[in-house]
């Protein structure tokens, strides 16, 4: 880890957890710059080792603040996260097609991309949303968001969203999964940027009229209402997951019955967000920790940090360091846009790639398969070895099959 601070431009030091400033891109902290200079920022920003570009704050940032709630420190994807189970289920039992089986089936039966239900799914999250409407507002079409979320749950999106079925280093089968809120965290998010933009331009005469990190005070009636938005945006995005999970292992259960003449036990399950803000204390003080791609790793906290398509995932313990607010990385990191990924990965090698690895992908689309491919992304080894203060690896995991948006 390494500080940047210059007295004359930055009010407030950045923490980076790299080697040295060469390893960071520049338009990365130039936002990060731009984020320490503003007036409620607590502490320092920190930046996490996977970090790069993003809307606003870097992925990989973790900003603290008082009361203030920052809405594109925490990003359109609120509660995007990771969950993952284990299986007592091992390689050497498995026949040869037993990953591509359900790797087919789970492609089958978990919609991808923006494909969703074509009924609504059940939901006790959006149940209570719905029993409590009069607390949820300054949000047009407020009750019909919650209403059309019904048909998302259980739903996977596209981008970096995955389904993996993986081994660990003892070679026994787990689940990995990664989404988020899907459209309703994404609405949430413009509907309080603009809220946001628009008072803070009242207040200052110089905000720009796209303001990336506008704020909301967090005793006002915009700051109170986005709050109870992202939190409902958190619960869908954790049963979203949980659903997902659970159609992931019926398929498991179904197969090993089938094949194995068995029936799997699951064991050791994780849920986390990595976009989200919560109040915290930190420094004699509670704060608004806004984590926009970081995971939480409070001291013996279990964290999930995965790699990129095919490449290495980690199950972590976290060590509670304070300097980062008691976060790490929440995977790899980019180190190609989706465009140019398509432009240096040829979909055909991307795909020879995954092969050579043993490796089932289940995609409907496979056009866009570079903008996924493991090359894109940091090398997330050396993401690790960036981050030995922050979290320590209790299990190491390598992709056996993906379902890909």
């Amino acid at each position: 880890m390494f500080t940047y601070y210059e007295k004359n431009e930055t009010a407030k030091p950045i923490k980076i957890w790299l080697p040295d400033q060469s390893a960071i891109e520049a338009g990365c902290l130039d936002q990060a710059r731009a984020i320490v200079n503003l007036p409620f920022v607590f502490k320092w920003l920190a930046l996490m080792p996977d970090t790069h570009l993003g809307a606003g704050m870097p992925i990989g940032g973790v900003l603290a603040t008082e009361n203030t709630i920052v809405p594109y420190a925490v990003g359109m994807d609120i509660g995007c996260g990771m969950c993952y189970i284990q299986t007592d289920i091992h390689e050497s039992e498995i026949p040869k097609n037993f990953i591509k089986s359900i790797v087919n089936e789970t492609l089958a039966t978990v919609p991808v991309g923006k494909a969703r239900h074509k009924e609504p799914q059940q939901s006790a999250v959006l149940d209570m949303a719905i029993a409590q409407h009069k607390h949820y507002e300054l949000l047009p079409n407020g009750i019909e968001l919650i209403e059309n979320a019904y048909y998302q749950v259980g739903t996977l999106g596209g981008g970096n969203h995955f389904i993996e079925y993986q081994r660990d280093e003892n070679g026994y089968i787990g689940i990995m999964l990664h989404s988020g809120s899907r459209h309703l965290g994404a609405q949430i998010c413009q509907n309080f940027q603009k809220i946001a933009v628009a008072l803070n331009k009242q207040w200052y005469s110089n905000t720009p009229d796209k303001n990336p990190l506008a704020f909301l005070p967090t005793n006002s009636p915009e700051g109170i209402a986005y709050i109870k938005w992202m939190n409902l945006a958190l619960d869908y995005a954790f049963e979203n997951r949980e659903t997902m999970l659970e159609a992931s292992m019926a398929i498991v259960t179904k197969h090993a019955k089938k094949k194995l003449g068995r029936t799997p036990e699951f064991i050791d399950r994780i849920n986390c967000h990595h976009n989200y803000a919560s109040l915290e204390h930190h420094y004699g003080k509670n704060v608004w920790v806004h984590r926009k791609g970081a995971t939480r790793a409070r001291k013996g906290e279990l964290g999930i940090i995965p790699g990129a398509m095919g490449a290495t995932s980690y199950l972590v313990r976290g060590l509670g360091n304070p300097e980062s607010f008691h976060s790490s990385s929440h995977g790899a990191g980019r180190n190609f846009s989706r465009t140019r990924a398509k432009e240096n990965f040829p979909m055909d090698e991307v795909l020879q790639d995954l092969s050579a690895n043993n490796i089932t992908i289940g995609k409907k689309n496979l056009l866009d398969v570079a903008e996924e491919s493991r090359f894109a992304y940091k090398n997330i080894d050396e993401v690790m070895q960036n981050q030995t203060e922050l979290v320590e690896p209790i299990k190491t995991l390598t992709t056996l099959g993906v379902v890909k948006g």
